[in-house]
Order: structure tokens, then sequence, then C-alpha cells
């Protein structure tokens, strides 16, 4: 992982943006190469804007269409079919840009030549990242503690891979271990730790310990340090391999001392600024959506079309949220909230429509001129559900520092949180962007947001 502005992103993926925007700049190079005799101006510097803005667009749309996921990056099927879509709505794109003045002529035959070299450049880097193992290429990490603190680090490792875990140390004070038997390295009362770490070839330890100063072989992280490993504490491990904050390793110490949850008043300025100039922008294209939607609503089930909704804000503030109502008008005729569930049978035929799309959460660009939310940050809870969650689940009252969000770091990165153990998955998430908070993330969430947007990843 590189950490940029505060975030994390992954070298793979860094690697494949990069490779695939060269294939772009290439492709387009080929094809105006053999687009000169009818456009002699098109490989001159004149073209370098073009050129960018079709990279730029390309990156855009591949990122609606979910290729720059991580369970897309070289599965092959899922990345042709999705790369075939992004090429015919880029090429739309360019059909238009061609219209558009000052155009440049572009023949059919460089067309397709710069649409091929595109195809077979990007199957090939997937093909390519497919069969490469990174892993072995990785950094070689060797985890002490095998204890309840590191079960979701080693399921994480487990289910991602993308962190080449060689095996873990068992500590003494350790009774119940909570990572697969074979992981475990056998540390002998006659071995060192710098032995250990020499005969793995070990690059990095990753210290995973309830109780450091009882159990931690502080003589043999010493060495290994002298030696020249790096020592990571499993917080920061856990945070930098998979963009969320462990919940059991989060303490009273640990949210003051550690960098982050910073709230300046520049930034502040800055993203509120950004909020009225992306919802005002978001309104004018959404008016005619919302507009078409409320026809459908009233049609199918009446009035009322739009509905509020209390939900907490920041500094445990509670306004009123506003949506377009996708369910039925009796939905919550007992009184008692309850989580959304899918294929929720009070949602009406429309209602299930324009959740999938997300069009019924457009109406919150309103709260969002009223400063009762951002566009981005954590998405609000229902009073009711706030006070079940802040009894069950430890800090979750620290999502409401900032303000909350029609989109969110947890929203792009997990499913709809419909229960407890959802909303706490969520949650480490939500937490992750309350640390890490910047113009940089913000960014990277929006654009995360167009490909939930197409892909419907997530809704309910």
């Amino acid at each position: 992982m590189v950490r940029i502005f505060r975030h994390y992103l992954s070298v793979k993926l860094i690697l494949i943006i990069g490779l695939e925007a060269m294939v772009f700049v290439l492709a387009i190079r080929l094809g105006l190469a053999f687009n000169l005799p009818a456009s002699p101006d098109a490989g001159s510097a004149l073209a370098l804007l073009p050129t960018l803005a079709f990279v730029a667009a390309m990156l855009v749309v591949m990122n609606a269409m979910g290729l720059y996921s991580g369970e897309h990056w070289s599965e092959l099927q899922p990345v042709r079919l999705r790369l075939m879509a992004a090429a015919a709505l880029v090429a739309l794109l360019i059909f238009a840009a061609t219209r558009l003045p000052p155009s440049v002529t572009i023949e059919p035959h460089s067309f397709a030549i710069a649409g091929i070299a595109i195809l077979v450049g990007i199957a090939g880097i997937r093909y390519a990242f497919d069969k490469w193992d990174m892993a072995a290429l990785g950094t070689r990490v060797l985890v002490l503690g095998t204890g309840p603190g590191v079960a979701e680090f080693a399921r994480l490792a487990q289910r991602k891979g993308n962190y080449n875990i060689v095996g873990y140390v068992a500590l003494p004070s350790t009774v119940d271990h909570c990572v697969p038997p074979s992981m475990i390295l056998p540390l002998g009362p006659n071995q060192s730790l710098l032995e250990l770490v020499r005969r793995h070839r070990i690059d990095q330890i990753v210290v995973a310990a309830d109780d450091r100063r009882a159990t931690l072989p502080m003589q043999g992280l010493l060495e290994c340090k002298i030696e020249g490993l790096k020592i990571t504490d499993l917080p920061v491990a856990f945070e930098r391999e998979y963009r969320q904050v462990s919940l059991e390793s989060i303490t009273p110490t640990w949210v003051m001392f550690e960098d982050g949850f910073r709230q300046g008043a520049l930034r502040s300025a800055l993203k509120r600024f950004l909020d009225l100039a992306v919802s005002a922008a978001m309104l004018f294209v959404a008016l005619p959506i919302m507009l078409v939607a409320a026809i459908c609503i009233f049609l199918e089930s009446g009035a009322p079309i739009f509905y509020r909704q209390e939900r907490v804000g920041q500094g445990g503030r509670v306004f009123s949220m506003y949506k377009l109502r996708s369910m039925r008008q009796d939905a919550e005729k007992d009184g008692t909230p309850r989580w959304a569930a899918a294929k929720d049978d009070r949602t009406t035929a429309i209602g299930r429509i324009i959740r999938k799309l997300r069009i019924d959460e457009l109406p919150q660009i309103i709260n969002v001129f009223k400063g009762d939310m951002s566009f981005i940050g954590p998405r609000p809870e229902r009073p009711f559900f706030v006070d079940t969650l802040v009894k069950e689940i430890p800090y979750y009252w620290l999502r409401h520092t900032v303000k909350p969000g029609i989109t969110g770091w947890a929203q792009v990165s997990c499913p709809y949180g419909a229960s407890i153990q959802e909303t706490t998955e969520k949650l480490k998430h939500d937490l992750y962007y309350v640390k890490n908070h910047a113009l940089f993330l913000d960014l990277v969430i929006l654009l995360a947001t167009i490909e939930v947007v197409f892909t419907g990843k997530g809704a309910r």
C-alpha cells in the first residue's frame, strides 16, 4: 500500500491504472498516426489535450463499470464484459467529441486501429496480473500474536490475499488461538525471534498482542529492529492494508495520540464550498429525474411523494432528512422503526427501481444546501437505531464528529447495513474516513460512487 494524502492505495491498483492509461495514450497516438493523411495536424501537439481528455474519460468510465474494484482487477470474464460496455460508451463520447469545434476528422480505419489496440492492451495487462502472483514478490510478514485481536486481521488476509503473511507466533499468555494452526510457527525456548525471522526471510513484523508489557519478546524485537526489519503495530497494519479501523484496537489513548481525527477550519470551509458547488450542479441535472420519479410514485400509490425522516447529524443533532418515498404509506404503521431488508415487501414497484438506482436519495441535496449534511461523509442513522448502536458498538459516537453525507467510504466499500453486525462492519470504514478525511479521499469516494450507481452495488 502507498499512502497519498492520508489515504492508502493499493500498489496493484496504481500499476493497473498507470499501465492502462499508457495503453490508451499509445492507442490514440497509433490511430492518429494512420489518420495523418486525413488530418495532418492530428499527430501534432495540438492533439495532446484531446488525448488526455480521452484518457481521463476512459478511466472514469472504466471505474464506473467496476473495472478498478478489487474483485475485478484480474478476472477475465467480468473484465471482458465490462470493458466492452465501457468501450461502447467511450466510443459514443469520441464520436460526439469529433463533432464539436475544434474537431479532428477521424477516419474509420484509424478509429478501428485505436479500438483494437486498446482491447488487446487491456486484455494483455489483465491476463498478466491474473497470472502474476504479486504476493510472491511482496513483503513477507510475520504476525506476533494469535489471540482474539488478530482474528479479523487473519480473516481479511485470507480472503483478500493482498498481504503475504508467512505465519504467526503464539505468545506465552495466549490460550485460545484464533488463526489456522498450520500457520503458527514454533518458537523454541533456545531459539531467538531473529533466527526465526532469518529462516523464513521475513521483511516485516506485525505486533498483535493484547498485553505487550507482559508477553512481548522485547529483546527479540529490538534485535529485529536493529537488523533492519520494519515493525508495525496491528492497528496501523490493519488500517494500511484494509482501509478500515480495527474496533478491537481502539482505546481512548489511541484516539488521542494517533495521527488523524483532525478538524481544520480551512478544510471545513473548502469542503462546504465544494458541497454547495457539487450539489448545485447535481440539482440542475437531478431535477428532471426527480420529476419523472415523483410522477411515477404518485401514479402508483398517490401522495405523499416526498417524506421527511429524523436522522442524527454532526454532534448528535437531530435533523429532518428528505427522500423520495419508496415504501408503502403504512410501512411503519405500528410506529416501530425497522431495518430495510433485501427484497423488502414494504417497498413499492417504483420504490424498488428508485432505490436500486439511488434516485430516492436525490432530495438530500436540499439537506446539503441547508448545511445538515455534506455530500460525502458517514450515512446518518435514525435516532431509534443510534440509541441502540451506541450501547451495542464501542466508539460508535465517533462517526458523529463529522457531518453525515449522501455517500461515504462505508457506502462504497460495504453492503447495505441492516443489522448490528453489518453496521459494525460499516463503522470500521466510517471511522477510517473520520480519521483520515481529506479532499483526496473525498475524490476517491466520489469516483467510487459512480461505480455504485452504475452497478447498483449494495442497494436495497
